[in-house]
C-alpha cells in the first residue's frame, strides 16, 4: 500500500510543486484583505501618498537587510526594461489609480471592477504566454465574479460617490496595471528569485512616491500617532515585504490565469476581517457570496496541472 502511495505521488508532481504556492497565495489574499483595514487606520492620520511612500520605504529596508545574501542575481541583458515596467505597473501606477478611484466611486463598485482582474490576466496570458484557458477555469471565474457582485450589491454604502463613472474607469485602469504586472512577474520569475523581484519593485516604488511627500497638503508628518504608525509598519512588513514576495512565488509555480483567480478572495477576507475587527455588519446573505467566491477559486484551479512553462 505504501509503495502504491509513493508511486501515485510520483505521477502527480502538482502536489509536490504547486500546493505550497496555493497555500502561499491563500495567505497573500488574507494579508491583502487585511491591508484595507490597515490602510483605513493609516489614512486617519496620514495623507494617502505619504502612507504609501512609508510602506514602500519600510519594505525596501527589509529587503535591504537580506540583500547581501544575493551574490548571484544572474541579470540577463535587456531585462531592465521589463523589470522597470513591472515596478511601474505595480506598485506605482496601480496605487495612483486605485487611490484616486476611491475618491469618486464607492468601495462596493470598485470591488465589482476588481473582479475583472482574473479575466484580464487570462486574456493577456493567452496572448503573451500562450497559456491555455480551460472551460473549468472560465466557470470558476464566473462563479467568483458572481460572488463579488453579490457581496457588492448587499454591502451598505457609507461613502459618497461624486463621479462613479470616472472612479470606476480609474479602478479599471488599476486592474489593467495589475494584470500587466502579473504577466511581467510570470515571465521574470523564470529568470529571477522572488525576493529580488519584490525588492526591485519596492525600491522603485519608494523612489516614485518620495516626491509626493512635498506635494501633499500635510507635508512630511511632524507627529506620529501610535495606531496609524503601527498600521504603516504592518503594511510595509507584512504586505509589501511578505505578501508580494509570496505572490511572486505563487505566480512562478502555477499559470498566471489561475493565480489571478485568488484575487477574488481579497474583498471576501476584507469583509470577514472588517466584521471581526471593526465590528462591521456581515449578514448571512453575504456569506452566500463568500461561498461563491471560494467555490469559484477552487473550481478554476487545475489540480492535475504541474508548473506551467514560462515563455
Amino acid at each position: 500500500m505504501a509503495c502504491k502511495m509513493v508511486d501515485w505521488l510520483k505521477t502527480r508532481p502538482f502536489w509536490a510543486s504547486s500546493w505550497p504556492a496555493t497555500i502561499g497565495l491563500l495567505l497573500v489574499m488574507f494579508l491583502w484583505g487585511s491591508s484595507f483595514i490597515a490602510l483605513k487606520v493609516a489614512f486617519s492620520a496620514y495623507a494617502p501618498m505619504t502612507a504609501i511612500f512609508a510602506r514602500m520605504f519600510i519594505g525596501s529596508l527589509l529587503f535591504l537587510s537580506i540583500l547581501p545574501k544575493w551574490k548571484n542575481i544572474g541579470y540577463q541583458k535587456g531585462d531592465w526594461k521589463l523589470l522597470l515596467l513591472m515596478a511601474l505597473l505595480e506598485p506605482c501606477f496601480y496605487f495612483i489609480f486605485e487611490g484616486n478611484a476611491l475618491k469618486y466611486t464607492t468601495a462596493s463598485q470598485a470591488g465589482m471592477i476588481t473582479a475583472m482582474l482574473p479575466i484580464l490576466v487570462a486574456v493577456i496570458a493567452r496572448i503573451t504566454l500562450k497559456e491555455k484557458v480551460k472551460t473549468k477555469t472560465i466557470v470558476g471565474f464566473i462563479l467568483a465574479i458572481a460572488g463579488i457582485y453579490w457581496l457588492s450589491l448587499l454591502s451598505e454604502t457609507s461613502t459618497f460617490a461624486p463621479c462613479p463613472i470616472l472612479g470606476n474607469f480609474l479602478e479599471f485602469l488599476a486592474m489593467i496595471c495589475a494584470a500587466g504586472y502579473t504577466i511581467c512577474v510570470k515571465y521574470l520569475s523564470g529568470r529571477y528569485h522572488a525576493m529580488f523581484l519584490g525588492a526591485f519593485q519596492s525600491f522603485v516604488g519608494t523612489i516614485f512616491f518620495a516626491p509626493f511627500l512635498f506635494f501633499s497638503a500635510q507635508g512630511i508628518p511632524k507627529t506620529f500617532l501610535l495606531w496609524p504608525t503601527l498600521a504603516i509598519l504592518y503594511l510595509g512588513s507584512m504586505i509589501t515585504f511578505v505578501a508580494y514576495t509570496l505572490y511572486i512565488y505563487g505566480v512562478s509555480k502555477i499559470p498566471a490565469s489561475q493565480a489571478s483567480a485568488f484575487v477574488n478572495l481579497v474583498p471576501v477576507f476584507a469583509i470577514i476581517l472588517g466584521w471581526l475587527i471593526l465590528d462591521e455588519k456581515f449578514t448571512w446573505l453575504q456569506s452566500v457570496g463568500v461561498g461563491l467566491v471560494f467555490l469559484g477559486v477552487f473550481v478554476s484551479q487545475d489540480m492535475r496541472e504541474g508548473r506551467s512553462q514560462v515563455y
